[in-house]
């Protein structure tokens, strides 16, 4: 807002954005009920006298298990973030914020590419210097894009002079969205407190959303909302790798699924971590020192396993890339390979994506693949490698590859051979990740598949509706795509 432009009505809260250490309020006890904690520091309460609040209000009320499904997937996160809130003195109320953009889901991802807890479009993030390539993915990243928001927050907070309804339509608008239309109110003589405004349709039900989750988190028995069991303490450590890894042997070391691994690691598009880093996995606080001991007992060499290719006549770095899933410059990188120029008999070492993480590397029409679709095979006399990828709906090259074989190695009879079903192949296939979509206007299950490279059919099975049915905008899809080929 320019200096000579009336200020707006104040919705600050009493507290400063930035206290200093004695200002603060002293942190709970630590054996204190995480959601207690956060009821007794929530302090938007005064803000929340609108009818447009007591509407929403209403509808969570009578959809209270909905509350709770989105207060034990918040349940991995909220911890860092109301730490980093209560550190930096900004409300607590913020920590209700993921409920409103993502549902507390690191995936979800919306119809103008906004992804992650918090919700960055690219432009956005790359505004805020969150990177984004083809390893990784910040705005996913629990930790990149959660202390990226509170930055954002705070520069729009002081932006807006300390007024945190306009700071929040900012979030959700843009600033010169919110900007423009307090310029035409001044113009006008109107106020221009949040409430006076002329903004977007969703930016003005995003406050009122955000304001009726307030009221409820203040005292959510009284509205029936049972809230799961959540320690005032945190979840997860980050644990320096110092080098790239393989995730599913970091579950293994771990002792978690690699599904809970990809929970508290969401911003890794690959089976592997990115590797220019950034070199951290965030662990279950109950693993970490077990996770360390055994992290430390693993060379860095031996923390992503190799496949070696022999380039044949006709391969190129793309073709050779698209076949085993990598772009070229890691193959280019890995082979210290200053041109792209190949030739036949050469042989090139290949991140090893086959290696045993199918419960995260796809899922068969929302089926997640399991260890059913690892076979072994024993070799009997008489049996070639082609026979065997014949048998089994699978090509050589596929064999030989699960199997760190050369492309003409001999096999013996009793030898043991690991095939992988269709669908577990994963010379071809990307890795698909449940994405939450939030249906917008215009949306038809027609587009939404287009757009993803799904099947109508299966986006209704996923979500129990007709393949007929409309979609009403706000309607919440769940989704399975491919993110090695979605522009997410």
């Amino acid at each position: 807002m320019r200096a000579s432009e009336p200020a707006a009505k104040k919705t600050q809260i009493p507290t400063a954005l930035v206290s200093s250490s004695a200002e603060q309020k002293p942190k709970t006890d630590s054996t204190e009920e995480l959601w207690t904690r956060l009821a007794q520091n929530l302090s938007f309460g005064d803000l929340t006298k609108q009818e447009a609040v007591e509407e929403r209000e209403e509808w969570y009320a009578e959809h209270a298990y909905y509350l709770a499904k989105i207060s034990k997937r918040a349940s991995r996160y909220i911890y860092y973030i109301l730490e980093n809130l209560e550190s930096r003195g900004m409300p607590a109320d913020l920590a209700l914020l993921p409920f409103v953009e993502s549902a507390y889901d690191p995936f979800a991802y919306s119809h103008g590419r906004a992804s992650g807890l918090w919700q960055f479009v690219p432009n956005t993030a790359k505004h805020l210097g969150i990177e984004q390539n083809w390893w990784y993915d910040g705005r996913r990243d629990v930790i990149t894009a959660t202390d990226s928001a509170l930055d954002y927050l705070s520069d729009l907070n002081r932006r807006f002079d300390g007024d945190w309804l306009l700071t929040l339509a900012a979030y959700n608008a843009g600033a010169g969205t919110v900007n423009k239309a307090i310029n035409k109110n001044t113009k006008k003589g109107l106020p221009t407190d949040f409430w006076s405004l002329k903004l977007p349709k969703e930016t003005e039900n995003y406050i009122p959303k955000m304001l009726a989750l307030v009221k409820i988190f203040q005292n959510p028995a009284s509205y029936n909302l049972t809230l799961p069991t959540l320690a005032n303490s945190e979840h997860f450590v980050a644990v320096d790798t110092g080098s790239q890894i393989d995730l599913a042997q970091a579950a293994k070391l771990a002792e978690v699924s690699v599904d809970e691994l990809y929970r508290l690691n969401p911003g890794f598009n690959r089976w592997v971590t990115a590797p220019d880093g950034p070199h951290r996995l965030l662990i279950p606080k109950t693993k970490s020192k077990v996770f360390k001991q055994r992290l430390a007992k693993v060379e860095p060499r031996d923390r992503v396993r190799w496949q070696r290719y022999t380039v044949q006549r006709g391969d190129n770095l793309i073709g050779i890339s698209r076949e085993h899933h990598v772009d070229v410059a890691t193959l280019k990188a890995s082979n210290q390979l200053d041109k792209d120029l190949l030739k036949v008999g050469q042989v090139l070492l290949i991140p090893d994506a086959g290696n045993g993480i199918s419960p995260m590397r796809g899922l068969n029409r929302g089926q997640a693949v399991n260890e059913a679709s690892r076979l072994q095979h024993v070799v009997s006399s008489g049996d070639t490698i082609s026979g065997i990828a014949s048998k089994y709906g699978v090509k050589s090259a596929q064999v030989n590859t699960w199997n760190k074989l050369a492309s003409n190695a001999t096999i013996r009879p009793g030898q043991k051979l690991v095939i992988w079903g269709k669908a577990a192949n994963t010379s071809k296939q990307g890795i698909i990740r449940k994405v939450g979509y939030k249906v917008r206007s215009g949306d038809s299950l027609s587009l939404i598949a287009s757009r993803f490279n799904l099947r109508i059919r299966d986006i209704a099975e996923w979500n129990s509706i007709k393949t007929s049915q409309y979609l009403r905008p706000g309607q919440s899809l769940t989704l399975y795509v491919d993110i090695t080929h979605a522009d997410l």
